[in-house]
């Protein structure tokens, strides 16, 4: 892989109705209420970002198996708008059917959720979107997306958050061909 080659971070978030309590700030004596639901019903953001351009790519998916993320990284392998996918070592990303896809994977090692972009960005994601009461599912979805497509619309500011210098660093030592 070359410097010039795009290549992404790739992971899975659920997003459901069953709500976090966050920290916010209230008057000295006064007690905060937060409202939270208990409702069990949730979909998959799978997300692959591209710290160094500030790209993102994501789609839904509704259940967590091989096949459903199998069918997403091949939908982003068929854009060829990525020469390489990084993830972790999650169950469903290590099927054997994965090679098939046409998209390089490069894994993470184990237990390293701090190397991967992914997670910094569903952090901002569960900043701005928990801690409030959704009347249905799609209108959490619907939340989301908006919040993904101002990520989208700012590069710099995907660059800012996800375009890690150690990543820049390690491009030119990465092999020719992925696992």
């Amino acid at each position: 892989m070359s410097a010039a080659d795009p290549f992404a971070f790739g992971d899975e978030m659920r997003v459901g109705l069953r709500g976090t309590s966050r920290r916010v700030w209230g008057r000295r004596g006064v007690k905060v209420v937060q409202p939270i639901q208990l409702v069990y019903e949730w979909r998959y953001l799978f997300l692959a970002v591209d710290g160094r351009a500030g790209r993102l790519h994501w789609c839904w998916i509704d259940r967590l198996d091989t096949d459903a993320v199998l069918r997403a990284v091949g939908g982003l392998a068929q854009t060829g708008e990525l020469r390489a996918l990084v993830w972790d070592g999650a169950s469903a990303h290590r099927a054997a059917a994965s090679a098939e896809l046409g998209l390089p994977l490069i894994p993470l090692p184990a237990y390293s959720p701090e190397l991967n972009p992914a997670e910094r960005l569903f952090q901002e994601l569960r900043r701005a979107i928990e801690g409030r009461v959704y009347a249905t599912l799609a209108d959490k979805v619907a939340a989301v997306e908006t919040e993904l497509a101002t990520w989208d619309a700012d590069p710099d500011r995907v660059r800012s958050l996800c375009g890690w210098a150690w990543i820049e660093a390690a491009v030119p030592c990465a092999p020719d061909q992925a696992a």
